[in-house]
C-alpha cells in the first residue's frame, strides 16, 4: 500500500468466538467474512474501516455467531499510529490488488475467444469485479488496470466483424 493512499482513522472490529462443534456455522461465518474483505489481526479478531455497511455487516455477523451459541461483539477502534493502520491496510490492499490482476489477466485471455465465449467471459469478469469492488477500501492501481481490460474486452467484441455462419 502506498503512503499517498489514505488509511481510514477509525475501524469496526468483530470480536467471536465459536464452538467447534458443529463446524457449519464456524465455515459460514469464515465465508462471510472472506467476502467482505476483512483483515484478520487475530484469531477471533477482524476488522474493517468503518461505515455503515461495514458496521452493519459486522453486526449480522455478530448476531450470526450468537445464534450459533458462540459469543461475539462489535468494537471501534483508532489504531494508535500510521504504521499500525498501514499494517493492518495492506494485506487487504494487497489482497484486492491480486483479485483485480487476475481479472486483468483473465480479461486479455479472453480476448482471442470466439464472440459467444467473449461475452460470456465478460459477463462473468464483470460480475467478478462488482464483488470486488465491494470489498475494495483502499483502490490500488491494478483497479484501474481491471477497468481498462474489461473495457478493452468489450471493445474487442464491437470490433469484431460479425460470424457468418455457412
Amino acid at each position: 500500500m502506498s503512503d499517498q493512499q489514505s488509511v481510514p482513522d477509525e475501524w469496526v472490529l468483530l470480536t467471536y468466538r465459536l464452538p467447534r462443534d458443529p463446524s457449519a456455522p464456524r465455515l459460514a461465518l469464515w465465508r462471510k467474512l472472506k467476502r467482505l474483505g476483512v483483515a484478520q489481526l487475530a484469531d477471533g479478531l477482524v476488522a474493517l474501516p468503518v461505515d455503515a455497511r461495514t458496521r452493519e455487516q459486522l453486526e449480522w455477523a455478530a448476531e450470526d455467531v450468537e445464534q450459533a451459541g458462540g459469543a461475539a461483539g462489535v468494537w471501534f477502534a483508532r489504531p494508535a499510529t500510521k504504521a499500525l493502520e498501514r499494517a493492518v491496510a495492506a494485506p487487504m490492499d494487497a489482497a484486492r490488488a491480486g483479485e483485480y490482476a487476475d481479472i486483468t489477466a483473465e480479461a486479455y485471455a479472453a480476448r482471442i475467444l470466439d464472440t459467444s465465449e467473449r461475452t460470456q467471459a465478460l459477463r462473468k469478469l464483470r460480475g467478478q469485479m462488482r464483488l470486488i469492488e465491494r470489498r475494495d477500501f483502499f483502490r490500488p492501481p491494478e483497479r484501474e488496470q481491471a477497468r481498462q481490460a474489461l473495457k478493452d474486452l468489450a471493445d474487442a467484441g464491437a470490433n469484431t466483424p460479425a460470424e457468418v455462419s455457412p
